[in-house]
């Protein structure tokens, strides 16, 4: 039996944090597609300006936010385990996916990542933190892996290179260990979701700036006026926005509850690439959509009945 969140956030606000930030992922992949197609920047580049953006716009919300009635703090080690952790596993998974997509496609490179992500999670949530899913989590999270495989796997195809799946599994560990990282902690209250943003985006930018100098921060492009507004677009809506919402949510539900609601992003591309893009829709794109929504609404339903039958028992306990 999982042990219940202690986070001070309701599970159902919790759930509704995570859709929001998978659907706002799920926009990133549009405006990156719309500045590639406008300038010369590499993948590289628009992460780090993904994240220094992201950095700049929290810092500005953590300046002008109300002071908080003070809570316990945080001790020292936990809040250099939280900082170090998150910075580095979302440095990771940002960096090592688009390596991927670069070694062996955006099909095999997406697949391999977002599909290897709630297994990782759900093994390590077992494994660490002793959640158990139960044959409805395992059903639905198959029903995720499945949707997902022919959402990504049902139009064109690409060749499989090894060393871009090595990639892709990589870039899917960094997001399970910042899942299971922000579910462990949480469990004990967490920190502060805007300030653990602020910095998983500071060390990202830090550990992506080599990189990216390399493959060129200025693009070159006709169109700098648009480029800008989506650079703008990037780093406060599925950044700064969706990251601190993410982090916020994740603490107080199950893991693998996260991964598969997370698979939000690749429904919410489908459809901006079907009705903003004009691209084609297809067989594949309806029937993996329904499986992952299928998904992730099964696990929501489930996740809000288990915290519900919680608090009736502590309920219950106290009154006796």
């Amino acid at each position: 039996m999982s042990l219940p969140a202690v986070s001070a956030l309701p599970v159902g606000r919790s759930l509704l944090y995570l859709v929001i930030a998978g659907v706002a992922w799920g926009t990133a992949g549009a405006a990156a597609s719309l500045i590639f197609r406008v300038s010369d920047l590499g993948p590289l580049a628009l992460s780090f300006w993904r994240c220094a953006g992201g950095l700049v716009l929290l810092a500005g919300a953590l300046a002008v936010r109300p002071r908080r009635a003070a809570r316990q703090p945080e001790r020292r080690r936990r809040r250099l385990l939280r900082i170090l952790g998150t910075g580095v596993g979302l440095t990771v998974f940002q960096s090592a996916y688009f390596a991927a997509v670069d070694a062996t496609g955006l099909a095999v490179g997406t697949v391999v990542t977002l599909g290897a992500g709630p297994v990782l999670i759900a093994v390590g949530a077992r494994l660490m933190l002793g959640e158990r899913l139960g044959r409805g989590g395992l059903a639905a999270v198959t029903g995720a892996l499945a949707g997902l495989a022919v959402l990504v796997l049902g139009g064109e195809g690409g060749d499989v290179v090894p060393a871009g799946v090595l990639l892709a599994l990589l870039s899917a560990s960094g997001y399970a260990a910042i899942t299971l990282l922000t579910r462990w902690l949480g469990r004990d209250g967490g920190g502060d979701a805007l300030t653990t943003s602020a910095w998983a985006f500071g060390i990202g930018a830090v550990g992506l700036l080599p990189m990216a100098a390399a493959e060129g921060l200025v693009p070159h492009t006709a169109e700098t006026g648009q480029v800008l507004w989506l650079l703008v677009y990037v780093a406060a809506v599925p950044t700064a926005l969706a990251y601190a919402l993410y982090f916020a949510g994740a603490a107080a539900v199950r893991s693998a509850t996260v991964s598969v609601i997370m698979l939000l992003e690749p429904v919410s591309a489908a459809l901006i690439a079907v009705t903003v893009l004009r691209e084609r829709l297809t067989a594949a794109t309806v029937l993996g959509t329904l499986l992952l929504l299928t998904a992730v609404a099964g696990l929501a339903l489930a996740e809000a009945r288990g915290a519900a039958v919680t608090r009736r028992r502590e309920g219950e306990a106290v009154a006796v």
